[in-house]
C-alpha cells in the first residue's frame, strides 16, 4: 500500500478515534451529574428506556474503539490492508468502507457463509 493511502486511514481513524471518545466522555459526564426525580412512571420509564438504549449504543461504540486501536497498531506494523486469512491485499474500495478490517472481501464472503451453513 502506498504511503500516501496508509496516512490517509491513519488520519481517519485517528479523527473517527477522538470522534467516539468524545462521546463516552459525554455519557459518562451526563449520567454522572443527572440526578432527575420523576413523580410520573411513565416519564421515569421513558428516560430509562433512554438511557439503555443510549448504552448499547456507547458499548457497540467501544467495541469499535478497540477495533479502531487494533488497525491503527496494523499500520504502524505495517500490516494494515494485508488479509489475515489468505495474506493478499485488501483493496482500497473495501477498506475506505470498512477501514477496521481485517479480512478481504472473498475470505469475509467465505467465512460468512460457513457461518451461515453452520447456523452461527
Amino acid at each position: 500500500m502506498k504511503r500516501k493511502d496508509l496516512e490517509f486511514f491513519k488520519n481517519f481513524l485517528n479523527d473517527r478515534l477522538e470522534e467516539l471518545l468524545g462521546h463516552a466522555d459525554d455519557t459518562v459526564s451526563g449520567m454522572t451529574s443527572q440526578k432527575e426525580n420523576f413523580p410520573d412512571p411513565t416519564d421515569r420509564a421513558s428516560m430509562e428506556a433512554d438511557r439503555n438504549f443510549l448504552l448499547r449504543i456507547r458499548d457497540r461504540e467501544n467495541k469499535l474503539i478497540k477495533k479502531i486501536k487494533k488497525a491503527l497498531d496494523r499500520i504502524e506494523n505495517e500490516t494494515f490492508g494485508i488479509c489475515e486469512t489468505c495474506g493478499e491485499d485488501i483493496s482500497i474500495e473495501r477498506l475506505k468502507a470498512r477501514p477496521v478490517t481485517t479480512q478481504c472481501i472473498d475470505c469475509k464472503t467465505k467465512e460468512e457463509a460457513m457461518e451461515k451453513a453452520l447456523g452461527l
